[in-house]
């Protein structure tokens, strides 16, 4: 299966995007309250409608990126938030970026590409941070399915793939999940030195 730019775009046109919560992720919502320095880069790669971003957004904050293979859900965002700038909502490859970043967003985008390209997430999230920067998020602590989104994964597994690159890598389980998604989610804190 080829999660390429046409795969996301033909979901968006069939409106197959079942993970697509419509508003803000409540474990993402509630650790964007809680930052006070708003003038941190904030990158939420693999976004979707972004509406974490949007959320990050209308809190003040002034450097919100959102990267994603296709600008297919942007036009939801810009009705939503017209104010968010365009040039901020970028199209590509998020292996080939270059931006460096306070923090990068986790939500749905770990569990959207091919597990066996986790091992290059993991080394272009921590390209792309600060030192001193942090990737967040929530990861799915569940198996999901083998042969397409969303690819799930286990804590052992985690453990495993960020562990080199980000040692003080910490998981936890979300204790504001969705009812679909309550026990099925990770906190993933994952500092670069």
């Amino acid at each position: 299966m080829d999660l390429d730019r046409r795969f996301w775009e033909d979901r968006y046109r069939a409106g197959d995007t079942g993970w697509d919560l419509g508003g803000p992720s409540a474990p993402l919502k509630a650790y964007l309250e809680q930052l006070t320095d708003r003038d941190l880069h904030l990158l939420f790669p693999g976004a979707g409608r972004a509406y974490e971003a949007e959320h990050a957004h209308r809190l003040g904050f002034r450097h919100v990126t959102v990267i994603d293979l296709t600008d297919a859900p942007y036009a939801d965002l810009l009705d939503r938030c017209p104010d968010f700038p365009k040039d901020h909502l970028l199209v590509g490859d998020l292996f080939q970026h270059e931006g460096t970043y306070d923090r990068i967003i986790e939500q749905t985008c770990f569990c959207a590409i091919d597990p066996a390209q986790r091992p290059a997430y993991v080394r272009a999230m921590h390209r792309m941070l600060r030192p001193g920067g942090k990737l967040v998020g929530v990861l799915f602590n569940d198996p999901l399915n083998a042969d397409r989104p969303p690819f799930g994964g286990s804590q052992a597994e985690y453990e495993a793939l960020f562990r080199p690159l980000f040692p003080r890598v910490r998981f936890t389980p979300c204790h504001n999940s969705i009812d679909p998604r309550s026990g099925r989610e990770l906190w993933i804190d994952a500092p670069r030195d």
